[in-house]
């Protein structure tokens, strides 16, 4: 048995009937549709941290390096340890809750912001390794576990129509159509979207890729000829500095050491002692929105990929949570907020991708990435959101495994689909169904049928909301 038949037969691609071929495309979608984090990681986080004879450049420079390094090594625990297809980097979201509520409104230093992602790290391994995460998740109700598919497939279409300009605010309706005619982004993004369902609807392998990759090109290629403003297709920062200091020096320009960050983190360890309410509050509450954006992700994604057994769980989940937890610790010890699987792995899915060596491809890429750091600057965010708004409608399919007639997983699953998009969260719509599920059960005169830690996961849920909505209210301050 040569080399190639090995690493295929541990990654079992005869057991999932997949090849290298697939597999490796797979990963590539799922790399392009999740490497915008590469630049939008450090843009958020550089909000908040700040590095003594560092320019922002500099700063943006290496917290992208503590970006892919952090991804690389979950996604190789995901593709050796748990075998699947799943990409994983410092999730969206959360690094908004590090830099903007916890570090700039807190006030909390963000070298004590990084200690309280490791001690979440920390808390993540350990309850990963006796079950205690696993057993939780299962603990989810079987409508809403069928209900996150369609839900994140929601919140996927409205993120990628919002970047891609086709939706967008309107005061007398919140939102309305944008208009192509006015906007090169919105003409540029659908007709590179139009291109996308040709390809898919046809068939044909690669049509996500090949959709995000034509279109990224067709948007340099109209700003070069002066079609467009510079602006307006391309980031201009990345246009400014191709067309001034030449690709060669673009490249060459990358701030790699990322000391300073790990150096901050050893000092905000030191400082855990020093208000230790305040860091518990910011060590639950990192805690809380990952453990269940994390958990719904991954029901998410496994639904559409076909993982999920007949009660909707995915077996040995402890495996690719485990890889979230790793991540987690060592990206918060090199710099970066929490590490969390990826919405955009359901690209590489639905290419086909069955199996670790799909998340293999896609931390390879990522590795590679150290070196072309500017150029990742250099593909706008709205071609590959044309990945999401294909995938989100794909997702949509899992509103058929939902009964209906009934009103408990009407209501529940029906709450759960609608919450995400609405709030932006997948936790926020997973809180929403698991706290209905029980009331209406019991409304209905089915309590009994709802097992006590169902009633618990509700409680703790209603628990952190009043915590929530008491800090954002000034209620409780720090």
């Amino acid at each position: 048995m040569g080399a190639s038949d090995t690493l295929a037969a541990y990654f079992g691609f005869d057991e999932h009937e997949t090849d290298y071929r697939t597999e490796t495309l797979a990963g590539v979608t799922t790399f392009l549709a999740m490497a915008y984090i590469i630049v939008v990681n450090p843009a958020i986080l550089a909000e908040a941290i700040t590095i003594d004879g560092y320019t922002d450049a500099q700063t943006r420079d290496v917290i992208a390096i503590a970006t892919i390094l952090a991804s690389v090594l979950a996604i190789g625990v995901m593709a050796f340890w748990a075998n699947r297809p799943f990409g994983l980097a410092p999730g969206m979201g959360l690094n908004a809750f590090f830099a903007f509520t916890v570090v700039i409104i807190l006030g909390v230093p963000w070298e004590l912001a990084l200690a309280a992602v490791f001690v979440e790290g920390i808390i993540f391994i350990a309850l990963t390794a006796v079950g205690a995460r696993k057993y939780i998740i299962e603990l989810f109700p079987e409508p809403v576990k069928f209900a996150v598919g369609a839900g994140i497939g929601v919140f996927l279409l409205f993120l990628g129509l919002q970047e891609m300009e086709v939706v967008v605010g309107y005061d007398a309706t919140l939102l309305t159509l944008g208009n192509v005619l006015e906007s090169p982004v919105a003409a540029l993004s659908l007709t590179g979207l139009a291109l996308t369902f040709f390809l898919y609807a046809r068939g044909t392998r690669g049509s996500i890729i090949i959709g995000i990759l034509t279109t990224a090109v067709a948007g340099w290629l109209l700003t070069l000829l002066d079609v467009v403003s510079p602006g307006s297709l391309v980031p201009e920062p990345a246009y400014d500095q191709a067309t001034n200091d030449g690709l060669l020096s673009m490249l060459l320009s990358v701030e790699y050491d990322i000391t300073p960050l790990i150096s901050g983190f050893v000092d905000g360890l030191g400082m855990m002692a020093d208000d230790p309410l305040v860091f518990a509050l910011v060590v639950f509450t990192f805690f809380f929105v990952d453990f269940f954006d994390t958990a719904g992700t991954l029901i998410g994604v496994s639904q559409i990929g076909g993982f999920l057994d007949d009660e909707g769980d995915l077996p040995e989940i402890e495996r690719p949570l485990m890889a979230d937890a790793v991540g987690t610790t060592f990206g918060a010890m090199i710099g970066t907020s929490t590490v969390t699987t990826y919405i955009e792995s359901s690209t590489g899915i639905e290419e086909g991708g069955r199996t670790g060596f799909t998340a293999l491809i896609v931390g390879v890429l990522f590795l590679a990435a150290l070196l072309f750091v500017p150029l990742m600057r250099a593909i706008p965010q709205y071609a590959t959101y044309i990945a999401l708004v294909v995938v989100g409608i794909i997702m949509l399919q899992g509103v058929a495994d939902i009964d209906w007639q009934d009103p408990v997983w009407a209501i529940s699953a029906g709450l759960t689909i609608t919450i995400m998009p609405l709030t932006a969260s997948i936790a926020n719509g997973l809180a929403a169904g698991i706290i209905s599920y029980p009331l209406i059960k019991a409304a209905i005169g089915e309590a009994r049928d709802v097992s006590p830690g169902q009633w618990v996961l509700a409680i703790l849920f209603v628990g952190y909301f009043a915590i929530y909505f008491a800090v954002e209210a000034g209620q409780i301050t720090f």
